[in-house]
């Protein structure tokens, strides 16, 4: 079983009910379970069109699922509860990102692991530190607790510390 971490997030409708949801169809139809569930965080919106704040979080989950078949069954999950891509970095009801598969590094047209722009992302950090803040992000040697420490923290709030 290998481990991965996965982002979550949310600004359009029921963006609690959302992330919730997606957890839960994501364990009862595909071969994984969470381990972890990170505190959610109310965050301002990264590049894109102005749009409404998200709720964000993070999960550590066990799966025998490889990276490929994990992204595909996030991205099956975002579709059924409603994601339509229409604007890159535009508002969604659910974003589900594969940020860590074990020690993985990988670049396909489809992959690429760890997460491109995820140590850059204190929306991203924020709740992966709650979980693993000792975590070293393969390919650097660095933790995600010192990528954290790296960002300013504006823009990023704790929303609900049990959520899910």
């Amino acid at each position: 079983m290998a481990t991965a971490y996965i982002g979550l997030g949310s600004n359009l409708g029921e963006r609690l009910s959302l992330l919730k949801r997606s957890l839960e169809l994501l364990q009862q139809q595909y071969p994984l379970s969470i381990s972890m569930i990170s505190p959610l965080y109310e965050t301002e919106p990264v590049g894109g069109p102005l749009q409404g704040l998200y709720l964000n979080a993070c999960a550590a989950i066990k799966t025998a699922l490889s990276p490929v078949l994990l992204l595909r069954a996030m991205q099956e999950v975002e579709i059924k509860l409603g994601r339509v891509r229409t604007k890159r970095w535009g508002p969604r009801t659910l974003d589900l990102d594969l940020l860590l598969y074990d020690t993985l590094i990988m670049h396909t047209p489809t992959l690429i692991l760890p997460h491109p722009r995820m140590t850059e992302r204190l929306f991203v950090l924020s709740p992966l530190s709650d979980i693993a803040p000792d975590l070293v992000i393969p390919g650097t040697r660095k933790t995600v607790s010192e990528f954290k420490a790296g960002l300013d923290s504006a823009g990023v709030k704790l929303y609900k510390e049990n959520w899910a």
